[in-house]
């Protein structure tokens, strides 16, 4: 949009769209908000509301305006009504934020791909279209329900194919969350690469850091934790498998399992941990805010990315991954393209779907309290070094400064001129910046911890033995009907 359409001294309005989840509930859309703001942006948003979440309020600078969710969708006729009363929702506050002032661009941030029809009514009242790429819901689509083979199936997919294509080709700039999905964008969307620009979903590792738990799990005891959303896509039944093999055919009843998170699977979930005998040992949390989240991740000793290989989980960022790096939390995962991009070589790897390869690595961390620091205080240092929001911020609001012509030169992000020793909630943050007492805490998870642990071994990652052929899991089979595209890559 040309920097002559705005008037002088008013500031660009940008209106978010997000369908997937509430706001502040979706960190990385509430990230790119308070970066919006911090550079002098107009910022509001439109998305579902949360429980307890009011029709509208100012938060931090944004104005968010919520409408109540369509109840849970079932069926294609489900999803059909689903995606309209959300669109419907969505339109009807436009036109609410547009009473109170002008917008100049439209953000529509995916699932679902149909915001680019808004945008194009929208463009007639010289409103630009920013696509903020989220989720590539071709392969969510074949992840959840195989290759399309029926005739009905081919028709849904290239339903799918076509409402992404027109949200690439509508937008005046696209934003990828990583470079896989760049690529798709060049070449399913026919854009050249000048016209996308990478955002990473790193966290800002100046707020998400440990913290002295006020509960620390029990002496003796080892809690493994996955935080994300429960949906059919996510793996997180392999988590209770490991749980299984660990407590009941490994004999390791002093760990316990945490799970945070919500969707669709949440009760098939639960179903399965009794059916399984883990009751005792496994927690179910539902949704939790950020301070609940800290105290999880701070406390627990081993995160866990049970995300199997399939089309969409291999090119997609897990959040989860930056977030158990960011409060030095050592972590298994199945091996994927782009979890290996965030993680490197601070996270340990089993191939997808191989249950007992992934347990052989989790009681390795268990039994190894030198390798859990060594993994902790590595991956804490590269998702600050690498993967950190502040760099991500400046690339974000780049985009809007080309489109509008609006610059102030501040940092996207505030530089503190202290860093605080205790949260909002009172407290202690663990010294991030003296190693060994990072290392101290990522042993112990508690406040004082009783000894030093030993010196570093000199090699991060070392040669592991063969793995156990049985216990191999697949993703599931699929299905018939058409899916929904669900929430996907993790929200803090």
């Amino acid at each position: 949009m040309p920097a002559s359409t705005q008037a002088v001294g008013v500031p660009p309005h940008i209106l978010i769209i997000v369908q997937n989840l509430p706001v502040p509930f979706d960190r990385r859309v509430w990230l790119e908000c308070q970066a919006l703001v911090t550079r002098g942006y107009r910022v509001s948003v439109i998305c579902p509301k949360g429980p307890g979440d009011p029709a509208h309020r100012h938060l931090d600078g944004v104005d968010i305006h919520a409408y109540t969710p369509a109840p849970e969708a079932k069926g294609l006729a489900g999803f059909a009504w689903e995606f309209a009363y959300s669109w419907l929702r969505t339109a009807g506050l436009s036109l609410r934020v547009r009473r109170a002032g002008r917008f100049d661009i439209l953000q529509a941030c995916n699932p679902p791909d149909t915001y680019w029809l808004l945008a194009l009514l929208w463009r007639a009242a010289g409103v630009g279209f920013v696509f903020d790429h989220h989720d590539l819901n071709p392969e969510l689509y074949r992840s959840r329900f195989g290759e399309p083979a029926e005739l009905l199936q081919r028709l849904e997919y290239r339903a799918l194919l076509w409402l992404e294509r027109r949200s690439f080709r509508g937008a005046d700039h696209i934003i990828s969350t990583n470079d896989s999905y760049k690529a798709i964008a060049i070449a399913r969307g026919g854009r050249s690469a000048d016209d996308v620009t990478v955002v990473r979903s790193g966290p800002d590792t100046e707020q998400m850091r440990p913290i002295v738990p006020d509960l620390p799990r029990p002496e003796g005891g080892i809690e493994l934790v996955y935080v994300g959303i429960m949906g059919p896509q996510d793996g997180v039944e392999q988590v209770l498998l490991v749980m299984d093999e660990l407590v009941h055919h490994r004999g390791r009843t002093n760990v316990t399992a945490t799970l945070l998170g919500f969707g669709d699977c949440l009760e098939e979930l639960k179903a399965l941990s009794r059916e399984l005998g883990l009751d005792a040992h496994v927690t179910f949390t539902g949704r939790v805010d950020r301070a609940q989240l800290a105290e999880h991740l701070s406390r627990a000793d081993i995160g866990l990315c049970p995300d199997l290989r399939t089309p969409l989980n291999d090119v997609s960022t897990m959040n989860k991954t930056m977030e158990y790096m960011a409060y030095a939390l050592p972590a298994v995962a199945f091996d994927l393209v782009e979890t290996r991009v965030s993680g490197g070589d601070t996270v340990l790897y089993a191939p997808s779907g191989d249950v007992a390869r992934f347990t052989d690595l989790v009681e390795e961390l268990i039994d190894d309290p030198v390798r859990r620091a060594d993994l902790g205080v590595a991956a804490r240092a590269r998702v600050c070094e690498a993967l950190d929001w502040r760099p991500q911020a400046e690339a974000y609001v780049r985009v809007f400064d080309d489109l509008t012509g609006h610059h102030r030169a501040v940092p996207a992000v505030p530089v503190r001129t202290s860093v605080p020793t205790v949260d909002a909630q009172g407290r202690r943050f663990v010294d991030v910046a003296d190693p060994a007492a990072l290392r101290r805490f990522v042993v112990a998870r508690a406040a004082e911890p009783r000894a030093e642990p030993p010196a570093p071994r000199p090699a991060l990652v070392a040669e592991l033995p063969a793995p156990r052929p049985a216990l191999r899991a697949e993703p599931p089979a699929p299905r018939q009907a058409l899916g929904a595209d669900a929430p996907s890559r993790v929200p803090s």
